[in-house]
């Protein structure tokens, strides 16, 4: 009979414990219970059941506008634009710093490479500019002065 004990004592230490307890498990189940009941209220209120959750396949494309001042660029901003690569970006900077700022997107046409109908596609991406009698030392007066 010892012998028996002592054998059943060896078998129930060799049987493989639960990872979870079964108190464990049942908070567990609980708490997956919760989430998909939440999960599911979620998708209820939002319209869900009416077809009025958005699938990202029948969603609109988003349009982001670039808008480019063109007296602050740096060329890698320039170059972006369309019609427009690392050379003609790099001439433009390059007149800005050797004839001085903009004073309106015609003059844009002074860079060799632009054209009227380069600057017609490049108008929708440049911010605008406030006209010369708007600015100080604009075109009737003198620089320095109001």
């Amino acid at each position: 009979m010892a012998g028996e004990q002592r054998a059943e004592k060896v078998r129930e230490h060799k049987r493989p414990r639960p990872l979870l307890r079964r108190l464990d498990q049942a908070a567990v189940a609980s708490l997956v219970a919760f989430a998909l009941a939440g999960m599911g209220l979620y998708w209820f209120v939002q319209g869900g059941h009416r077809g009025e959750l958005i699938e990202i396949d029948r969603a609109e494309p988003l349009t982001a506008r670039y808008l480019v001042d063109i007296n602050s660029a740096a060329w890698p901003e320039l170059a972006e634009l369309p019609e427009i690569g690392e050379t003609l970006a790099r001439r433009i900077v390059e007149s800005r710093a050797a004839v001085g700022p903009y004073g309106d997107h015609d003059d844009l046409q002074r860079v060799r490479g632009i054209g009227p109908v380069t600057l017609e596609r490049l108008r929708p991406y440049l911010l605008p500019m406030p006209a010369q009698a708007d600015v100080a030392g604009g075109a009737n007066g003198q620089p320095g002065t109001l």
